[in-house]
């Protein structure tokens, strides 16, 4: 064991400074949760979308009854809350009241607060803290003072943790359990870049979580832990930090390694195919319909994703000296009207397929074969409003905003529910979105995985406090 890790207080309690990374759409659960406090660290069960296992312990799926967006939103709100009470049970019972069990929850997901509260409500001292990110969630802290958790805000910068202590923190400093810093250029899933940072500037995180600290001190937050979140493999790579008064106190999170074991409610494919990454084939990409920048591993899903992106072109419903050059679109054949050199490139396309336009909200034109461009408009009309606005679908879950984005639907996206569903169950994982932290490619190069080993979470654990 490296000397300066040290146990940590997190949500009132002595626990290793370890802390499970949580991951929606049931990857990490009540099970996960559970082994990594029974193991004396903090399990964070996901309160996105949590699966609802019933009283006789069997799984519940969800199958919509209703047929419009808005009724499936309150059918998904629904079952999410019994869902998160359910997971939070497992893991207060297989903790056996060891460690700590936190829920995490994306602010930007439909119906958040909501959720948050039915949850919340529900599962009554089994729930220490809540980590909340993917947004600027700043009534996070209201809600942790009337239910009397901890609250963790996931931040990428001190300007976002700045914004939300001067708007509403301030006022419930007791409880702020921690800051999470997650690095937007190594985390896996969902990453808050800015659209003043270059995704292809990597920028050390020492001296951003240094600024934080800087910041945290000048307000009195002197005790509070910094957590480490995003490109977190080793505790040796960190040894620097620890007992670095520039840092202060600091715990880690770790979000792809406990992927790998034999706890976690993923397919043996997907396991598998951990195992086998190489460095760089993690993609840092901005596909998702949240909007936000998101890494995930890039395999024929993402590449599908990159090709229509090639495959689009401007045009006009008019033409103009620039636009002259018209093609039929859709299927009555309206014409529009692209530039002549463009033309070239939709005849070349529709040699090889790719013969449907699809309109984008920007004025462009988006082709793919027809079986996509099916699959498209079906999981367009099937979605059930799982995100606060989703571009792909042109969901709101605002009723003042008549419960649309305002926008037209984005064929460029993909409808992401049903995507991390499938991947989960092991479905054709090469063709739906798998999501990874940049450091997975240490799984094969790690000679803890050395023949294909797959830990429990407690061998995890153990090994992650040797800094290794």
């Amino acid at each position: 064991m490296l000397k300066k890790i040290k146990s940590f207080n997190i949500s009132n309690q002595e626990v290793l400074p370890i802390i499970e990374g949580g991951k929606g759409v049931g990857i990490t659960n009540g099970i996960t949760a559970g082994h990594f406090a029974k193991a004396g660290a903090v399990g964070t069960f996901s309160g996105v979308n949590a699966d609802y296992i019933d009283e006789n312990q069997k799984f519940v799926p969800l199958i919509y009854k209703t047929h419009t967006r808005r009724e499936r939103h309150e059918e998904l709100i629904e079952y999410s809350i019994k869902g998160g009470i359910s997971q939070a049970r497992i893991a207060r019972d297989i903790s056996g009241n060891n460690g700590r069990i936190h829920m995490n929850i994306l602010w930007e997901m439909g119906g958040a607060e909501r959720v948050l509260h039915g949850i919340l409500d529900g599962a009554k001292d089994m729930i220490h803290g809540i980590t909340c990110g993917a947004g600027m969630p700043y009534r996070l802290s209201e809600i942790a003072e009337k239910y009397k958790v901890y609250y963790y805000p996931i931040v990428s910068s001190m300007r976002a943790f700045r914004a939300l202590w001067k708007r509403s923190y301030y006022k419930a400093k007791d409880l702020l359990g921690g800051v999470v810093y997650e690095c937007p250029w190594r985390a896996g899933g969902h990453n808050g870049l800015s659209n003043a940072e270059n995704p292809d500037a990597y920028e050390d995180p020492y001296p951003r979580v240094a600024e934080i600290r800087s910041f945290m001190n000048s307000v009195g937050l002197n005790d509070v832990p910094i957590i480490m979140a995003g490109g977190v493999w080793h505790l040796d790579d960190f040894e620097h930090w620890l007992d670095n008064p520039e840092i202060g106190p600091i715990v880690f999170q770790f979000g792809t390694r406990p992927i790998l074991t034999k706890e976690y409610p993923v397919s043996e494919s997907w396991k598998q195919k951990l195992l086998s990454l190489k460095k760089g084939e993690v993609y840092l990409n901005r596909f998702s319909p949240t909007g936000f920048y998101s890494s995930a591993i890039e395999n024929e899903f993402i590449r599908e994703l990159k090709a229509r992106e090639i495959r689009q072109i401007e045009y006009r419903t008019k033409s103009d000296d620039v636009f002259n050059c018209s093609i039929p679109f859709g299927q009555r054949g309206r014409i529009v009207f692209i530039k002549s050199a463009d033309k070239i490139k939709v005849d070349e396309w529709t040699k090889n397929g790719f013969s449907e336009g699809m309109k984008t909200p920007d004025e462009t034109l988006m082709f793919v074969d027809k079986s996509k461009a099916q699959q498209i408009l079906t999981d367009q009309i099937n979605c059930m409003g799982c995100l606060s606005q989703c571009r792909f679908s042109n969901w709101s879950d605002k009723e003042e905003m008549h419960f649309t984005n305002g926008k037209k639907a984005d064929p460029r996206s993909f409808c992401i529910q049903k995507t991390l569903q499938d991947v989960r169950y092991g479905i054709d994982i090469e063709n739906q979105l798998m999501f990874a932290g940049h450091s997975a490619y240490r799984f094969a190069t790690d000679s803890f995985y050395a023949n294909g080993f797959i830990p429990t979470i407690k061998q995890l654990v153990d090994r992650i406090m040797t800094g290794k």
